[in-house]
């Protein structure tokens, strides 16, 4: 028989998991599961939770800047650490397990500093959604024994952006974020430069007033998503030539709309269909 779980039995969950933590280390980009994990901790655990954000790469530099006013803001001491995954073995090729490389290394570090300040738990804001598509990272939290509260819980993204909405949270409506490594074909050559290429696109997309943006590079073609309503935008005249030059400034020679729109995890399908025999 199946049990119907409310949103705020799994809130009462993970603030069950919280405390008995007894303090907590928490992956902190300042996305939308991060963040949440972050305040509900901070009203559970107080002083005993350390936020820790990597910089590296393929972590945009709005992004960085976000992280810190937000950790400001909640009242939790946060560790700024270096990481850079172009340097891992085997990442910079971008395999389908390349996620796990990433991972692995960003977590070894979390763990050392969460250590140093005496804490003996990590956690990442992975939610119950993540569970739907192919999360190689998974094995390496596996490994590392870093937990995921959300998801543990039950919890999933509409659910975590209601109860942020109701903690007043900045995040609530924020669109989703990924690693820029995600914009990648699997199998494809990861540069600096190339993250750079789309990061700088999406900038100015984003500016420009686009909600959720991505750049996918496909070597000399740029493939840009935004949400199916804001396809029609994107093609009028002035915005159109400004991703034109912004596009070939980066290095690209063509630029393509992506006629399905944004969704998550649209490098993944390919994998998706070969699995399925399609």
């Amino acid at each position: 028989m199946e049990v119907h779980v409310t949103a705020s039995q799994k809130m009462k969950e993970l603030r069950r998991i919280l405390r008995n933590t007894g303090g907590i280390a928490i992956a902190f980009s300042g996305g939308v599961d991060s963040t949440f994990l972050a305040a509900v901790a901070r009203e559970e655990l107080g002083k005993r939770v350390l936020l820790i954000t990597a910089l590296s790469p393929t972590y945009p530099a709005r992004e960085q800047k976000s992280a810190k006013r937000l950790a400001e803001r909640l009242g939790i001491r946060q560790k700024i650490v270096v990481s850079n995954e172009l340097k891992i073995p085997g990442f910079a090729d971008n395999p389908v397990n390349r996620c796990y490389y990433c991972k692995r290394e960003l977590f070894k570090i979390v763990r050392d500093v969460a250590q140093k300040y005496g804490i003996k738990v990590v956690a990442d804001g992975s939610n119950a959604d993540d569970l739907k598509d192919y999360r190689p990272g998974r094995k390496a939290l596996k490994e590392l024994k870093v937990i995921s509260p959300l998801l543990k819980a039950g919890l999933g993204k509409k659910e975590i952006r209601y109860f942020s909405g109701r903690m007043g949270l900045p995040t609530a409506d924020k669109p989703s974020l990924a690693c820029l490594a995600s914009r990648f074909p699997y199998g494809s050559q990861i540069t600096r430069e190339k993250l750079r290429s789309v990061d700088v696109i999406e900038n100015m997309l984003r500016k420009s007033g686009f909600r959720q943006v991505r750049v996918r590079h496909h070597g000399e073609i740029a493939r840009i998503e935004v949400e199916p309503y804001e396809i029609r935008k994107i093609l009028e005249g002035k915005i159109r030539r400004k991703i034109i030059t912004y596009a070939r400034k980066a290095g690209f020679s063509y630029v393509a709309v992506d006629l399905e729109g944004y969704r998550t995890g649209s490098m993944n399908e390919p994998l998706h269909a070969s699995a399925s025999g399609s």
